[in-house]
């Protein structure tokens, strides 16, 4: 019997993601989340920032690498899964990465031009939290 191992977790990616294949030619996807949290110290709010690498196979990773760029928010649900190997150095190196089962990416708001007085403006976004149907799913 299999162990729970579940995540979920939102944020923004750092950079854009690359795209890749195995020798077999099957697509794998990466990129890295920065998810903020704020929480009361003292008489303010501190800011505290984690990245996490994410990574995607197959159909997913194809359309992550299309719809993904810097900044985008995105929804990740999924596994954690720990890399080890012996360094050169003789010691046992590990990395925890995110397995993507599920992405969702918050959607983008593009300039809209105003023909009646030639101005640009943004649209407007709803802010955080999200409301339910408001994410784009990728899921596959």
């Amino acid at each position: 019997m299999n162990n729970l191992n579940s995540i979920l977790i939102e944020g923004n990616l750092v950079r854009d993601p690359l795209l890749r294949s195995t020798p077999k030619g099957t697509p794998v996807c990466t990129f890295t989340l920065a998810s903020n949290r704020f929480f009361k110290q003292d008489s303010g709010f501190e800011k505290e920032v984690s990245y996490f690498d994410i990574e995607t196979w197959a159909k997913l990773a194809e359309a992550c690498n299309n719809k993904g760029h810097k900044g985008r928010g995105v929804r990740v649900v999924g596994r954690l899964k720990q890399d080890r190997w012996d360094g050169s150095d003789g010691k046992v190196h590990s990395k925890v990465t995110i397995v993507a089962e599920h992405v969702e990416f918050r959607p983008e708001f593009k300039k809209d031009t105003d023909e009646n007085n030639g101005l640009n403006r943004e649209m407007e976004a709803n802010p955080l939290p999200v409301k339910a149907g408001e994410l784009e799913p990728v899921t596959f």
